[in-house]
């Protein structure tokens, strides 16, 4: 049998070989920004934002 290329199996595997790796590294990139020692103190800061009553 031979494979049938659909636009399906192509939609499938182009999600699953290309966006699948950058949607990745985006999270990586943006779990490593909110954990960078130097945000600490404005992430701190944001944090207690709803906590203040001004």
């Amino acid at each position: 049998m031979s494979a049938i290329l659909t636009l399906e199996n192509f939609t499938s595997n182009f999600v699953a070989h290309f966006w699948t790796p950058i949607f990745v590294a985006i999270f990586i990139a943006i779990v490593t920004y909110a954990l960078w020692p130097r945000n600490r103190a404005a992430f701190d800061e944001a944090a207690k934002m709803p906590l203040r009553e001004e």
